[in-house]
């Protein structure tokens, strides 16, 4: 079996060599790996459900509802130099919600374009920054429902070939608040598990074989979306073309199987603990209560 530790001591010198120092000089390896060691073609698919849950505080004017969501991206990498990259590509997101008539969007979706220049070692970006400009509307695209999302990170270490450090940053021209921190820690507990304690995104890792990985994780998702007409029974929530933020922060587990390659295929389950559709321009805000979650995946390197 591949030495995971090795993997990640790899992944995060480098990185901190590279982006804080320049050329790197040393870089720890696993074993020795063929001359191009980062596939180019990325594929990846994700398909969720959220079960029914009601609004909370809303005096029998929202009722209860639940959500769909589909996710698909295609990416390649471009090599500029060393193991610096290129990534460029395009994703549809769509959420679909359903249950009580009560004026809010019923689907929420974007397609934008995938920009990034990222250090990577063994397929995992150790830093980069991302932009996805693109369109994020409710049913209809209008000239006015672009926005560029974005993000940038990098990995230091902070004890020698155990804790790594991640200091990151994001934001989009239509969030609430327009910039916001990110970041965390991996500490490498053995060759078989670690703590990837990472916002907004933590989760604990044990990974038993090559073959199969599974974790403990949460999830912080928030993305902005330009709306229709939206009329509810709530007077203050009636808005015309305004812009939403949609958010679901959850929590679960999940297994992945990678012995079918080039495929990786995850199921998880869990809860979301909150869905929160937030017209921050109107200070106005409909929330959901608890609710029950499962997930399917299938990414693909070549």
């Amino acid at each position: 079996m591949k030495n995971k530790r090795l993997f990640f001591i790899s992944l995060l010198v480098g990185v901190a060599t590279s982006v804080i120092a320049g050329t790197p000089t040393y870089e720890v390896q696993p074993s020795p790996t063929p001359a191009e060691e980062n596939h180019r073609e990325l594929f990846d698919y994700e398909l969720d459900y959220t079960g029914n849950s009601s609004f909370f505080d809303d005096h029998g004017k929202f009722g209860n509802g639940d959500s769909l969501y589909n996710d698909f991206s295609y990416a390649h990498r471009f090599l500029i130099t060393g193991k610096w990259y290129f990534r460029t590509g395009v994703e549809y997101e769509r959420f679909d919600f359903d249950g009580t008539n009560n004026g809010l969007p019923d689907h929420l979706q974007t397609v934008h374009a995938l920009l990034a220049l990222e250090y990577v070692v063994h397929d995992h970006a150790g830093a980069g920054i991302e932009i996805d400009p693109g369109v994020y509307f409710q049913n209809d695209i209008h000239g006015n429902d672009f926005d560029i999302p974005w993000k940038a990170f990098f990995t230091f270490p902070l004890k020698k070939d155990k804790i790594f450090g991640v200091l990151g940053v994001g934001g989009a021209l239509n969030s609430n608040p327009v910039v916001a921190p990110g970041g965390g820690l991996i500490w490498l507990f053995t060759d078989h598990l670690r703590l990837e304690g990472v916002f907004p995104k933590p989760a604990l890792v044990y990974n038993p074989s090559d073959n199969w990985e599974f974790r403990i994780f949460g999830n912080l998702f928030y993305e902005s979306f330009r709306t229709d007409d939206v009329i509810t029974p709530e007077r203050k929530l009636q808005v015309h073309n305004a812009w939403v933020q949609y958010s679901e922060d959850r929590a679960g587990v999940q297994a992945t199987y990678s012995g079918l390659k080039p495929f990786d295929i995850s199921l998880a389950g869990g809860v979301t603990v909150r869905r929160d559709f937030d017209f921050f321009r109107a200070e106005a805000a409909a929330k959901t209560n608890p609710a029950p979650f499962v997930k399917f995946e299938i990414a693909a390197k070549f």
